[in-house]
């Protein structure tokens, strides 16, 4: 008899519908590979802890002679996030037999799995790109931006990372369904809209990800810059008509993307260090759960003609450290 937690289908067919939703949603997981993954046993509490212990004070201190120094402390920072449940589901019309393998199943699959990563993906934007961290690249405010990303924005924005000690990225996320972390070559990471690509390509030193011989890039990478890799996906979208005029020049001719042709779109680019922000992963064993009822008679459905495909996650994101993490506000050249 199958496991009422997967509907009509078995547990071995779920585990088969788990691995197709996370493979076919990979694409969109961009923030799921650099954040500090916490994965939250089933049966736990809403409520899960990030932790940080902060540094020794490094003052230099000379030891005494036969004199024992006094011991510190161990301090801790504890950032709790509230987990929140996500789903949805999709009707089918034809019967669905247990097996990963259906056609219709597969549609569903499919469809689900997109909207899974989407759906997560803007919840975890949301969280951080709502940080305290932020540099304009004109003004002091959002309302003053309609400036494009420069090297001298980007020199600015890793110095005060450097500054705060923030550590390059040196483990990432597998690109696999199966959660787990590999190592890379050390570095910042921007995460950015599609929209900015011109605009980085254009940055004096900017080394496209094509040319970069034996190390490999992340999928959706442009390339990189003094220590800083860009990567791109449409989830990072931007705040339409948030900046000053389009026309900065005054030449009656937007030379700056804006959704009314008034005043300039203003794009957030994340500049990440390790351990900036925390993550539920979606991958990985029980993080997603999918399931599938099959047509059969009921009040509502007589005829048997209606079935359902659909997943549900627990999900949360925090950020863990904004002097870690920068958003930068930008304009994009047309």
């Amino acid at each position: 008899m199958a496991d009422t937690v997967y509907g009509d289908i078995s547990p071995r067919t779920a585990a088969y519908a788990q691995k197709d939703l996370l493979k076919r949603g990979e694409p969109y997981l961009v923030i799921e590979k650099f954040g500090q993954g916490k994965p939250v046993p089933s049966r736990s509490s809403k409520v899960t802890t990030f932790r940080r212990y902060e540094a020794l004070d490094n003052t230099p201190s000379p030891l005494t002679e036969s004199v024992t120094p006094t011991s510190k402390t161990l301090t801790k920072t504890d950032i709790t996030a509230t987990l929140e449940q996500y789903g949805d589901l999709v009707t089918i019309s034809d019967v669905v037999h247990d097996t990963h393998e259906d056609p219709v199943l597969q549609e569903a699959v499919e469809i689900l799995s997109e909207q899974a990563s989407i759906m997560i993906e803007k919840m975890r934007f949301n969280v951080l790109k709502a940080g305290s961290n932020v540099f304009y690249a004109n003004g002091s405010a959002r309302d003053e931006v309609n400036t494009a990303l420069t090297r001298g924005l980007q020199r600015k924005i890793v110095r005060s990372l450097k500054r705060q000690d923030a550590r390059h990225i040196t483990k990432v996320v597998r690109s696999t369904p199966s959660y787990g972390t590999e190592n890379v070559a050390p570095a910042y990471v921007a995460i950015c809209h599609p929209d900015l690509e011109g605009d980085i390509r254009n940055i004096e030193g900017f080394k496209p990800a094509e040319d970069y011989g034996s190390l490999s890039p992340y999928p959706s990478e442009l390339g990189s810059c003094e220590g800083v890799r860009y990567v791109i996906s449409s989830i990072f979208d931007a705040w339409e008509d948030g900046g000053a005029t389009a026309d900065p020049d005054t030449t009656g001719e937007n030379t700056l993307i804006s959704t009314t042709g008034t005043s300039a779109d203003v794009y957030p680019i994340l500049y990440i260090g390790a351990n900036s922000y925390g993550i539920v992963p979606l991958k990985g064993k029980g993080s997603i759960t999918p399931m599938l009822v099959n047509p059969k008679p009921s009040d509502s459905d007589p005829l048997a003609q209606r079935g359902h495909a659909s997943w549900k996650a627990m999900q949360t994101a925090a950020i863990l450290n904004d002097l870690w993490m920068v958003r930068a506000e930008v304009s994009a050249t047309v």
